[in-house]
């Protein structure tokens, strides 16, 4: 059964830090694309960042420079790390594994607030 739990998720204040886990666990993590994703209040989900089974990695312009996608294959376990947290950034966000066209699963999400 193929499980993605994220975590790490909270309150944080606007120029603050939070960081992002997704445990991974029903395939086999190494050989897949990994993202997340993020949902705002009346807000289609977007892409945030991807990092392919060979490392490679992509961000929404919105986050370069902020967030760096990273992954442990020996750990199963797919990382987000937030610095300089806007209020924009607030959203549910959500970890993605994609293998081809047509293995495609999801997270629970995770909410991030960024307030003062």
């Amino acid at each position: 059964q193929v499980q993605l739990v994220e975590s790490g998720g909270g309150l944080v204040q606007p120029g603050g830090s939070l960081r992002l886990s997704c445990a991974a666990s029903g395939f086999t993590f190494s050989t897949y694309a990994m993202s997340w994703y993020r949902q705002a209040p009346g807000k289609q989900r977007e892409l945030v960042a991807t990092i392919t089974s060979g490392g490679t990695t992509n961000g929404a312009d919105s986050v370069k420079g902020r967030f760096t996608i990273s992954r442990d294959n020996a750990k199963n376990t797919l990382y987000l790390q937030m610095n300089s947290l806007k209020p924009e950034d607030t959203a549910v966000y959500y970890c993605n594994a994609r293998w081809g066209l047509f293995l495609n699963y999801w997270g629970q999400g995770t909410q991030v607030t960024v307030s003062s």
